[in-house]
């Protein structure tokens, strides 16, 4: 797309997929970044090593690498596709009810888990680290809860998608 102009459906179009992308990395490395980080530092320096602190400093820059990689990796997916791509897959994930309530019960997470984690371990681990790495531990938290709800049955309906016609300009 070197040096061609965007038209503005296609980059308001990009811009929705951009961060659902972010969010969506945010959600995945939020939830692989604990039990990693854990089994990492358990395993190479022992328990000793293990700290509250570190363990939500890991969490939160684990949630953070995934916003910018899920960003940055829907950007390039997004600017290579047709306008008419990337506007059928905007609107394919803006009816996927089960995506949008993966995100609802990751965001139910997070802002519990940011208020209940220091108050659980206050003298553990900073301001900072609490807050930001409790959010992170109950965005995978409600993102488990997702998972399995849909597992024990409880599926998300489907949603009908309206058939919108191409306007050209």
């Amino acid at each position: 797309m070197g040096s061609e102009r965007l038209s503005g459906t296609h980059a308001t179009d990009m811009e929705v997929l951009m961060r659902r992308g972010m969010t969506k990395g945010y959600e995945v490395f939020s939830l692989l970044t604990p039990p990693a980080y854990a089994a990492f530092v358990l395993l190479r320096k022992g328990k000793g090593h293990f700290t509250v602190n570190r363990f939500l400093r890991a969490t939160w820059v684990g949630g953070a690498v995934g916003c910018a990689g899920g960003g940055a990796l829907e950007y390039i997916r997004s600017s290579r596709a047709s306008e008419a791509t990337v506007r059928n897959r905007r609107l394919q994930h803006a009816y996927d009810t089960a995506s949008l309530r993966a995100n609802d019960h990751s965001t139910i997470g997070a802002i519990l888990f940011a208020v209940l984690t220091p108050a659980i371990f206050w003298k553990r681990a900073s301001t900072v680290n609490l807050v930001i790495g409790g959010a992170g531990i109950g965005s995978a938290i409600g993102l488990l809860t997702h998972y399995g709800r849909t597992v024990t049955g409880d599926i998300t309906p489907d949603a009908q998608i309206p058939d919108i016609p191409a306007t050209s300009s």
